[in-house]
């Protein structure tokens, strides 16, 4: 396992240095969902230090049983509103905010522990009916209102592009993500960052740092196929 998450990094490097960026500017989170505990204790001792968990039940019960470990978590699947305090427990970056009601709530929770909760905001960029995910159309409105809610904090977009067999396909993707980004920072709305970027995964992550990733979510390429 060490040597595969050394490798991975290694192409991060690599593929910051193909066009121009800085490798420090890109972090890696490494997709833990449904991997034992021993397992992902056995990464991070081999240098994760971001875990990107999908399922609120299981991320708590990792959450509790990992405790005495110095990482980041980060939670990267869809989040039902009914969720939400539990999310704001456990998660350093929420990645998939996607509706008015939800941002709400997680501003709500965020409140009664006094904390603001950073969040990226998920757009389905590729439309796909099976995708979650915002529409280009409405995330202007999305950003506007969540920027007025004290206990959330906007850092950036997050998109999942459809799945190709070659990853230049999944170029304008990302593309388009980060051309979203550049217009709504450009709007200087107060209190709102597009400083990251959550795209590309095991696949595609190389393209997705060449199009501006922040955040790069790989599991597969780390921990092997999923059972």
């Amino acid at each position: 396992m060490k040597q595969r998450f050394e490798e991975i990094l290694g192409r991060i490097h690599k593929a910051c240095e193909h066009c121009g960026r800085d490798p420090e500017s890109v972090r890696l989170v490494t997709v833990s969902k449904t991997v034992a505990t021993d397992r992902v204790r056995q990464a991070v001792r081999a240098g994760v230090r971001i875990l990107g968990e999908s399922y609120i039940q299981e991320a708590r019960a990792k959450h509790s049983e990992l405790s005495d470990l110095s990482i980041d978590w980060h939670f990267i699947g869809h989040l039902q509103t009914n969720k939400a305090k539990f999310a704001v427990r456990i998660f350093d970056l929420i990645h998939t905010l996607d509706s008015l009601k939800l941002a709400r709530e997680l501003d709500r929770q965020a409140a009664r522990r006094d904390r603001v909760q950073p969040v990226l905001i998920q757009v389905n960029i590729s439309r796909e009916k099976t995708k979650s995910g915002i529409a280009i159309e409405q995330i202007e409105s999305l950003v506007r209102d969540a920027s007025g809610l004290e206990h959330l904090s906007v850092r950036g977009l997050m998109t999942m592009p459809p799945f190709f067999d070659q990853p230049e396909q999944a170029r304008p993707y990302f593309n388009r993500l980060s051309q979203l980004a550049r217009h709504i920072d450009a709007l200087g709305i107060a209190g709102v960052s597009m400083k990251e970027l959550s795209m590309g995964m095991s696949g595609d992550f190389e393209v997705a740092i060449e199009e501006g990733a922040t955040l790069v979510r790989v599991g597969t390429a780390i921990f092997g196929a999923r059972g």
